[in-house]
């Protein structure tokens, strides 16, 4: 991977990776996803990253794997076995994109999608898995792998029932049209539409404010969140109650009951 594949930066709290290979539709490769999957990770628990805002450079955000380099790593395997068994694919899954969705919805730091333009297979699902989305008016999402007869990968088949609901994520995945940024707003797949050219200030607005927030408040409430989706109402009340007590420990809890007392403006640290 060339170093100017992938950009990354932090000032202020707001760490902004932006995937950097236009000429190839920011089509994902190894390499790269690799190296997402560090960033998310890191960022969990750097006290420096307070937001992670993620979004691509050109006219697309991102095709998908990268089809030509993209492949199975090689396994010892003997001189007569075929090239590909049994387990490879899923295995090479499992390591791969399934990875890269995980450590952007495990990440303990918000993150927001800017998406800039298209945004097909794997690339809709590293955008999906974001906490919030914001998305240019010429930005599409395509489930693109009916396309290529093969089913969803990336946590697809997992997140789109839970966003959309069951029918409207069997029309995506069946029928693989592309879903306009405005229609996917529309369906409350992403949280906000915006002219191309104003994508960077309203995504820039929102990582300002996050970045001042009560970082470890909105880590544990993106984990109470995204717990309660697989599960039942006793088990969400006693997460509520473990993440409650929790936060109440935190330096920023005690700044924000301390600034409501004295009146004044709250300064949250993150921590």
């Amino acid at each position: 991977m060339s170093d100017t594949d992938l950009l990354y930066t932090l000032e202020d709290g707001i760490a902004r990776i932006t995937l950097n290979r236009p000429d190839a539709a920011n089509a994902l490769t190894p390499d790269q996803r690799n190296r997402l999957i560090e960033l998310f990770e890191t960022a969990s628990g750097d006290l420096n990253v307070r937001v992670v805002v993620l979004t691509a450079a050109g006219k697309h955000f991102c095709t998908g794997a990268d089809l030509r380099v993209s492949r199975i790593p090689d396994a010892p395997r003997p001189a007569d076995a075929p090239e590909r068994s049994m387990g490879d694919v899923g295995r090479n899954i499992k390591r791969g994109a399934q990875r890269l969705v995980s450590s952007i919805i495990d990440c303990e730091k918000p993150v927001i999608a800017a998406v800039n333009g298209t945004a097909a297979g794997i690339g809709a699902h590293i955008a999906l898995a974001c906490d919030l989305i914001v998305a240019a008016d010429t930005a599409r999402f395509i489930e693109v792998f009916v396309r290529r007869g093969i089913t969803p990968d990336g946590g697809g088949a997992y997140l789109l029932p839970r966003m959309i609901g069951l029918a409207k994520a069997k029309e995506l995945i069946f029928l693989g049209d592309d879903l306009a940024s405005t229609d996917a707003e529309r369906i409350g797949l992403i949280n906000r539409v915006v002219p191309r050219d104003d994508l960077e200030s309203a995504a820039n607005e929102w990582a300002e404010r996050l970045a001042k927030a009560p970082t470890k408040a909105i880590s544990l409430s993106k984990w109470l969140l995204n717990r309660s989706l697989d599960s039942n109402r006793q088990g969400a009340f006693e997460d509520e109650a473990w993440a409650q007590d929790l936060a109440s420990t935190t330096e920023d809890f005690k700044e924000g009951v301390a600034a409501f007392i004295e009146r004044r403006e709250v300064q949250f640290r993150g921590w």
